[in-house]
């Protein structure tokens, strides 16, 4: 009788609804990928005999297929939650505290995964909802510096501006007053600079017309002229070109050429908290000398206090950076991308991921967009890849099987019936 082919066919049938059944499941979790139930006719093994005519003995289950289709993007506000618009699989570990402290953890097997719901721990460490660590192109964890960023001092000032050539020549510069009497300087500005520590040490420049094509400019802090007074600089002019010809640094020196961009300023002395600063280089090659007002158009400097954490962000290549206070950006780590010749031979272990087996292949490693790795997206998250409505009419389908399944047996049953019945 063939209760055989119907009491597979249920079976397979049944298997095909729970597949179903767990893609409709995790419609809404970000990252999962549907599955799809694949099905394979049975025949029996028969001696001696051709296998022409031969009638199945019904359906079994080949293989639950993942598949690995690019989900839709959703953005979201927080600045950790990362996408994968592409190919890759973030990489992720099992980190296991053994005593409770950062430096005596236990790392154990690598995961993967494509959901990008991400947090900080209390270490600093970048993980995922499983507590797994977020490891990067070199296969290290990425921690993140929360606690500031540290100060640096000024060693470089960049200077970007016209001194007004139409102005006429300023009266002697008295070193013995501050702050100078008016018309001993034509232009003037402040500047802030850094000590060692980070504090702000305000540096403020005095432009004084000293002849025709020549500006001397007088540096003080604290009320104390620098350079004992004389100027610290004296900039000679090509009336030609209105450009720098040379400039005079405190010391004497005359500096042409690729010089005016390395101009020492005179040493900061250290005052009360604040420590002396030295070897300051001034870039003075953006200088020029037209006629018009005396305007700056740039005067920055590479200093900068302490900085304390402001917030972060993750560009599309999957640099970590991280923004302070005191507006530095620091590159904090360096998210790597894992991808396998056969996606489809990775094992399921939950929680949104997955491990690589001899069927996947070794994953093949990289950072986000080179290749065929896909970008990343920060602020944005994967949906899943599960097509609610075409899960749906498979589960009627689905179901129909299951009930002319069910049919089959119940026909066998009457015919045996029928011929029980038989007198």
């Amino acid at each position: 009788m063939g209760f055989q082919q119907g009491l597979t066919g249920l079976n397979s049938s049944s298997k095909s609804l729970e597949v179903i059944g767990n893609n409709v499941a995790n419609a809404n979790t970000y990252g999962a990928k549907s599955s799809r139930a694949e099905f394979a006719d049975m025949y029996a093994a028969s001696l001696g005999g051709s296998g022409v005519n031969k009638i199945g003995i019904g359906v079994r289950v080949a293989a639950v297929a993942q598949q690995f289709t690019q989900g839709n993007l959703t953005t979201t506000s927080n600045p950790l939650d990362i996408a994968i618009n592409g190919d890759g699989f973030f990489m992720v570990q099992r980190w296991d505290p053994v005593s409770g402290t950062e430096d005596l953890q236990a790392a154990g097997e690598r995961l993967y995964t494509r959901n990008g719901q991400f947090k900080v721990d209390s270490y600093g460490y970048i993980v995922n909802n499983e507590g797994h660590k977020v490891l990067s192109q070199d296969s290290q964890p990425i921690k993140l510096n929360l606690t500031g960023g540290a100060a640096q001092a000024t060693s470089r000032i960049t200077a970007d501006l016209n001194l007004n050539a139409a102005e006429a020549t300023d009266t002697a510069f008295d070193a013995t007053v501050y702050p100078p009497t008016a018309g001993t300087y034509s232009f003037a500005t402040t500047q802030t600079l850094y000590d060692a520590s980070g504090e702000a040490v305000p540096l403020e420049y005095y432009f004084r017309k000293s002849g025709v094509d020549q500006w001397q400019v007088f540096t003080a802090v604290d009320g104390t002229y620098l350079n004992g007074g004389n100027a610290s600089f004296t900039v000679n002019f090509d009336p030609a070109t209105s450009q720098p010809l040379n400039i005079v640094n405190s010391a004497g020196a005359t500096l042409t050429g690729v010089s005016l961009a390395s101009v020492g300023l005179p040493t900061i002395p250290a005052s009360g908290t604040r420590s002396a600063i030295s070897g300051v280089l001034v870039d003075f090659s953006g200088i020029t000398q037209y006629a018009g007002s005396s305007t700056i158009n740039e005067l920055t400097q590479s200093g900068y206090p302490k900085g304390d954490f402001s917030s972060f962000q993750i560009d599309s290549n999957g640099a970590v950076l991280v923004r302070y206070t005191n507006g530095v950006t620091e590159v904090g780590g360096q998210i790597g991308l894992a991808r396998f010749t056969n996606s489809q031979g990775l094992q399921p272990v939950g929680g949104n991921e997955w491990k690589d087996t001899s069927a996947s292949g070794a994953p093949l490693v990289d950072k986000p967009g080179s290749g065929r790795f896909g970008l990343l997206q920060g602020g944005a998250l994967e949906e899943s890849n599960v097509d609610l409505t075409g899960e749906l009419v498979n589960m009627i389908v689905a179901q129909r099987a299951y009930q002319a399944n069910a049919q089959t047996i119940k026909t066998e049953d009457q015919v045996l019936q029928t011929l029980v019945n038989l007198r």
